[in-house]
């Protein structure tokens, strides 16, 4: 969850706003590596971690005469991510030839989209918490400029060791999709709280996993700064970001950077910086003074990309199962991230930070929920018991909520729960009766109990049979201490109404 809107640039980085001052300006470029079986134009798995060069067809490795079958699974995806995104979606797209020499990229240029891509002129939705109690949600938009398909080069491995570099191919032709948001941002704290957003509504749709330590979801910053009215400043680029926190940390250093350039009467250029997380600065990587030709061409061998609207837009004869339809894909949104927040704090009544922490972790909500309906407790109280006893055991054993051992319904009982993590063996209802931490409903266990209370505390008794009857909130809990809790309180308050009564 980020922080208030006030702390854009927290700590020596803050800066104080004011009309005459520069402030920043942010736009983000974000790779996502499309969820899918295979590559983009072949038939090879798209897998992490493989052992180097296994997964490297012909046509990835730009054989002479292999030609790009398109995937039709990438190209839903884009469609359903342009969506969720409210984009418009272009029913005919074209590719293109990027042309560059790296060592990484065998054909010597990348399959994209750059005169027309598949969605265009989209909005992200994100939030921020905020305000004097710092659970005020201040929404926020950023312009979506374009999603546009393209293919992953391969990876440059540096051996210093040996002054060699290796080459691994099992990434070219991964399917990525290239999300372009305007620059409509002003700090680190609101770019990293879009790339969240982002990234929980790729994992919503399944179009992404978006695990960014992986290089599934990879971001690079545009930053300038400028006088609010005047032109925009000449703006850097950021590389290769990682995480959400260090692209924070990077575009306010960034900002800030600049701002001492300027006031020193210095110039910014105009160059793409690399950040550095152990010293927390960014770095000169190249300069764009000249800018670099990549000589954009059509895609000789891929005809236009063409998707259908719905059903009755399909020409006569055509394969249904080989094309793509948008209101199919529409109809089969699941519910989004800042959707699915504002139902938890309307239906339960949490607060919206609460929110923010469920969707957070995959599988809190729906472990949120089957705990409220096995225990049948106050939403308040089981959130506390998710955010505090079971989020603080998984970060200690550094484990996700999927593989937890402890089942919603032993959560209720505190106890039960820390023994039952100690003890994966042993059940809740072993448990419970090892240590006796099963409701008292002995009814003469129970007026043995709130007698003894009610004779200790004659001064509570008279109050309450003088119509003070809030005094007797206070009996309760003193019968609640003795019996550690395990008391109906129901069956309580009407031993304790009927004995005073008397």
């Amino acid at each position: 969850v980020s922080g208030r809107r006030s702390q854009c640039a927290p700590g020596p980085l803050q800066v104080n706003l004011s009309p005459q001052q520069l402030v920043g300006v942010v736009g983000l470029e974000v790779h996502a590596q499309i969820n899918s079986n295979t590559k983009l134009f072949s038939s090879s798995p798209a897998r992490f971690s493989a052992p180097p060069n296994s997964l490297v067809s012909f046509f990835d490795a730009s054989l002479p005469g292999t030609l790009p079958v398109l995937n039709k699974q990438c190209v839903e995806a884009a469609v359903m991510t342009g969506l969720a995104l409210n984009c418009t979606i272009n029913k005919k797209s074209l590719f293109d030839r990027k042309h560059y020499f790296y060592a990484d990229l065998p054909a010597g240029y990348q399959i994209t989209q750059q005169r027309r891509p598949i969605a265009v002129d989209g909005v992200l939705s994100y939030s921020l918490l905020g305000g004097k109690t710092r659970n005020q949600v201040i929404r926020k938009r950023v312009h979506i400029k374009q999603i546009q398909l393209e293919q992953d080069s391969g990876k440059s491995l540096h051996d210093d060791a040996r002054s060699q570099t290796l080459i691994d191919l099992n990434r070219a032709g991964v399917g990525l999709m290239e999300l372009v948001m305007e620059p409509d941002m002003s700090c680190g704290e609101e770019a990293a709280a879009a790339v969240r957003e982002l990234q929980l509504i790729l994992q919503a749709l399944g179009t992404c996993q978006g695990n960014m330590s992986e290089g599934q979801l990879r971001v690079d910053a545009n930053v300038s700064v400028h006088r609010p009215g005047e032109p925009l400043g000449v703006r850097t680029e950021v590389k290769n970001i990682n995480s959400a926190r260090y692209l924070a940390r990077a575009i306010d250093y960034e900002i800030q950077r600049q701002i001492e350039v300027l006031q020193n009467g210095g110039t910014v250029h105009n160059e793409t910086r690399a950040y550095d997380s152990k010293s927390g600065e960014t770095i000169p990587m190249r300069d764009k003074e000249g800018l670099q030709d990549y000589r954009f061409m059509p895609e000789p061998n891929l005809p236009p990309l063409i998707v259908y609207e719905d059903d009755a837009s399909l020409p006569t004869g055509i394969d249904a199962c080989q094309t793509v339809v948008v209101q199919k894909i529409k109809e089969a949104l699941p519910e989004l991230p800042g959707v699915k927040r504002d139902r938890l704090v309307q239906t339960y009544g949490i607060l919206p930070e609460h929110s923010f922490t469920l969707l957070n972790e995959d599988g809190l909500v729906e472990y949120f929920e089957a705990l409220l309906k096995a225990t049948k407790k106050e939403p308040r109280k089981v959130i506390g018991w998710v955010t505090n006893d079971l989020l603080g055991h998984l970060k200690r054993h550094d484990m996700s909520v999927s593989q937890s051992t402890i089942i919603p319904s032993c959560l209720s009982k505190p106890p039960v729960f820390q023994d039952m993590w100690r003890s994966p063996g042993k059940t809740a209802p072993q448990i419970i009766q090892e240590q006796d931490l099963g409701l008292v409903s002995d009814a003469e266990h129970l007026h043995h109990i709130c007698q003894k209370v009610l004779d200790s505390h004659p001064d509570e008794v008279h109050a309450i049979k003088n119509g003070n009857t809030k005094v007797l909130n206070k009996l309760m809990g003193l019968v609640k201490k003795a019996t550690k809790g395990r008391a109906d309180p129901v069956m309580v308050r009407a031993i304790l109404q009927e004995k005073i009564s008397r």
